[in-house]
């Protein structure tokens, strides 16, 4: 079996995480599935970022939930820390930015991780509510993943999006969690399957991340993942049995 990529915050190795650019480059890799992270504003926007400040990646120390969308227009993510000044003035972009850069692909589907921070500072309901308002144009382009199981449940009542589980742990706690919740992906970190553990069967596929050698990726693949989730994904498309699962999005 050749497993799938997802593009893991975009085009990270190479371009800033979560940012425009890096889902567009990302994009005309060949990459078919992406991920990126939402946050909450003070005014209740719903903006693509990992943290809850901006100190890693605009070396900002601001928490995301004192700034407004006005103030964050000014933003530039350009994690100058790791790259430099080569991507100043990258726009902080918000959900519905990224989702009609993604619309744009209509190959590509966007796993969208709702962040722990935001559902504690502003609530569960509110949160999950507005999420699944603004993903509602680009659904079919949609999967809902979380930590928070009762984020996921509340996505699954309605019944609109599919849905993955991000685990914290791989253990038999959390395989009973996830055949009750039954979402349609379980998604790791591959350190946590150890020894002679093998991933969980069950209705869900597996998305294992962060792999950036492509002879671990078919590895795991052997062994039952159907997804490998990479920071890399313009380098791991150049591998020739990876790239026959590439999108050719002919723009």
């Amino acid at each position: 079996m050749i497993p799938k990529l997802v593009a893991h915050r975009g085009y990270m190795e190479k371009y800033p995480e979560n940012s425009l650019l890096a889902m567009e480059m990302s994009l005309k890799a060949g990459a078919c599935l992406l991920e990126f992270d939402v946050q909450m504003s003070a005014d209740y926007e719903l903006i693509v970022l990992h943290d809850s400040d901006l100190q890693r990646t605009a070396g900002k120390a601001n928490s995301i939930f004192d700034l407004k969308l006005s103030e964050l227009s000014s933003v530039s993510v350009h994690e100058a820390e790791r790259l430099g000044d080569q991507f100043l003035k990258t726009p902080l972009p918000t959900l519905r930015q990224m989702m009609e850069l993604i619309a744009a692909y209509p190959k590509a589907t966007a796993f969208v991780e709702i962040k722990d921070e935001s559902l504690t500072q502003w609530g569960l309901d509110h949160v999950m509510e507005a999420l699944q308002k603004s993903l509602m144009p680009y659904a079919s382009q949609s999967v809902i993943i979380a930590y928070n199981l009762k984020a996921l449940q509340v996505v699954k009542q309605r019944g609109l999006y599919s849905t993955g589980w991000v685990l914290d742990t791989f253990d038999e706690e959390n395989h009973q969690k996830a055949r009750e919740l039954n979402p349609d992906y379980l998604i790791c970190n591959h350190k946590k399957i150890t020894g002679d553990n093998e991933p969980w069967r069950g209705d869900w596929s597996w998305m294992l991340y962060d792999i950036t050698d492509p002879e671990q990726a078919l590895q795991w693949a052997q062994r039952g993942v159907a997804l490998i989730e990479t920071r890399d994904i313009g380098s791991m498309l150049q591998h020739s049995e990876l790239r026959k699962e590439a999108c050719n999005h002919g723009l």
